[in-house]
């Protein structure tokens, strides 16, 4: 799998798989899609769903997939896979697969997934892809899974946690804004008289402290940070049998 990102989040694991397995739940932590809704399907077949992403404000892509998952496992594991994909031809995203994973733990739950998918657009897709489109997913998947583990452990609601890193990214682009706002030294030399050449030269540092700190302080333990989760797994994992499985139905 092209991308992977693991967390560990104190819950039940009933608690957990209700809320990636509901799609009115999943929609509402999941930064990556703005609607999940299920789609008809025969008794037996794997459920279908219908997914969508508002990427501006005036446009919106969509796609379908299909997913099935083993509840029941006899090492105690969960596990979840999906195909899905998008004939919208400004997703550039065309189509991929992955799966959820859910490896109970004596805290918890080790939650974690890996999926790729094949992007459009040629070459140039290809490139945009490498360089910022799978960045930027990658980011999205582990910052979502932040927000879940908020939700479950902390009680903050997916609503309230995305407020909370909007406050948060404000409050370090203001910090910014006023370190970088032009602001001279002189002013201080004349104010602070005979004090001014202490001034003088502690202001550059007193800068790069605030600079430092809205750059690279970790977030508040309410807010969702990507950070928090881990981006490559510790040993070799294999794609799930119930993901080969899919691919083989679809």
């Amino acid at each position: 799998m092209g991308l992977y990102i693991e967390t560990r989040i104190d819950a039940d694991l009933d608690e957990l798989w209700a809320h990636t397995q509901d799609p009115a739940q999943h929609q509402r932590w999941d930064l990556r899609f703005t609607e999940i809704a299920p789609l008809p399907c025969a008794e037996g077949e794997p459920r279908r769903f219908r997914y969508a992403t508002r990427v501006l404000p005036f446009l919106t892509v969509s796609g379908t997939g299909v997913s099935a998952g083993e509840k029941e496992r006899p090492d105690g594991t969960r596990t979840s896979a999906l195909r899905f994909a998008s004939p919208h031809p400004l997703s550039l995203l065309a189509e991929g697969s992955g799966y959820w994973r859910y490896v109970p733990e004596t805290h918890g739950v080790r939650f974690l997934t890996g999926y790729d998918y094949r992007p459009r657009w040629g070459a140039l897709g290809a490139l945009a892809d490498r360089l910022l489109f799978r960045r930027l997913m990658g980011w999205a998947t582990a910052w979502s899974f932040d927000r879940l583990r908020l939700w479950l452990e902390r009680g903050i609601t997916p609503e309230r946690a995305l407020v909370n890193w909007l406050a948060e990214l404000a409050v370090r682009a203001l910090v910014l804004t006023a370190c970088l706002s032009g602001l001279r030294l002189e002013p201080a030399v004349r104010v602070f008289g005979p004090f001014g050449a202490a001034v003088a030269y502690l202001c550059p540092l007193l800068l790069l402290v605030a600079v430092s700190l809205a750059l690279l302080k970790a977030p508040l333990a309410c807010t969702p940070a990507a950070r928090r989760c881990l981006r490559a797994p510790v040993t070799a994992v294999r794609a799930p049998r119930v993901l080969r499985t899919l691919e083989e139905h679809g």
